[in-house]
């Protein structure tokens, strides 16, 4: 069984930047797609970034591209979501999920995920 541990939320004024870590417990990660999703009080999970195996291959929704950057080091089981600029907007809990043994693009819609961390809460204040 796959475990995902996320790391690195917290409270940051508008403009700030957080570094969110996701560290995989198990040998295959390099074999995974990761993704990162979020989700406000009272809507859908929505995806925020994702990864392939191996780091090539990164997209994101418009909602974010140019200000979050997601990487991964395999070496270290670990996938990162850098955020700048952040926006009150970008106020969630984020979390993030691994589609096991998968060599394609990585995945932007969350039915796609097999395994889900706990969740780390972003607060993004004005």
């Amino acid at each position: 069984q796959v475990q995902l541990v996320e790391s690195g939320g917290g409270l940051v004024q508008a403009g700030g930047s957080l570094r969110l870590s996701c560290a995989a417990s198990g040998r295959s990660f390099s074999t995974y797609a990761m993704g990162w999703f979020r989700q406000a009080p009272g809507k859908e999970r929505e995806f925020v970034a994702a990864i392939n195996w191996s780091g090539s291959n990164t997209i994101y929704p418009d909602s974010v591209k140019g200000r979050f950057t997601v990487s991964r080091d395999n070496a270290k089981n670990t996938v990162y979501l850098q955020m700048n600029n952040l926006k009150p907007e970008d106020t969630a809990v984020y979390y993030c999920a691994a589609k096991l043994g998968h060599w394609g693009p990585p995945p932007a819609t969350r039915y796609e995920y097999t395994n889900w961390g706990q969740g780390t809460q972003v607060t993004v204040s004005s």
